[in-house]
């Protein structure tokens, strides 16, 4: 198992244009071990029978599976350890199917220093193809006192 290496930001370190990626290739271990997790036994996800006769003619990833990526970005990279999640929208727009290699990535679109907060833009691809969009709103912890430089 291969875990996004981490960075810790702190709300004074950030700026909007400020942006990162995490990409994972989706094998057909990840779906059944999401689908374990969650519950979601659609078998669209787990029956390559069943879903070759759908729309997609074969197995796809979890919608929030593919989300869940968008969660490495803000937990692990930016901002990274600290951060809380207050809000996530999320528009499906393509399918992600085993095999695929997905780019998660996340972009500073505002930043609200009343209560420390970053509105983020987050997006999935697939190559060229978007396959989810979104926005989230996140909290930031700011620079421990201690780590403050004096100017």
């Amino acid at each position: 198992m291969t875990l996004a290496s981490t960075q810790s930001l702190y709300f004074e370190d950030l700026s909007v244009g400020m942006r990162e990626d995490y990409s994972k290739h989706v094998r057909a271990s990840d779906v059944v071990g999401f689908a374990e997790l969650s519950g979601d036994r659609n078998p669209i996800h787990l029956s390559e029978h069943f879903a070759a006769k759908t729309p997609f003619g074969g197995r796809i990833a979890h919608g929030l599976y593919t989300a869940s990526l968008i969660s490495a970005v803000i937990g692990t990279r930016m901002p990274g350890p600290g951060a809380i999640y207050i809000s996530q929208t999320l528009r499906f727009l393509a399918p992600v199917k085993i095999g695929d290699t997905v780019v998660a990535s996340v972009e500073v679109v505002e930043l609200v220093e009343k209560g420390r907060r970053a509105k983020l833009r987050c997006e999935c691809r697939v190559g060229d193809t978007v396959v989810l969009e979104g926005e989230a709103e996140v909290k930031i912890p700011a620079r421990p006192a201690a780590e403050q430089i004096s100017a």
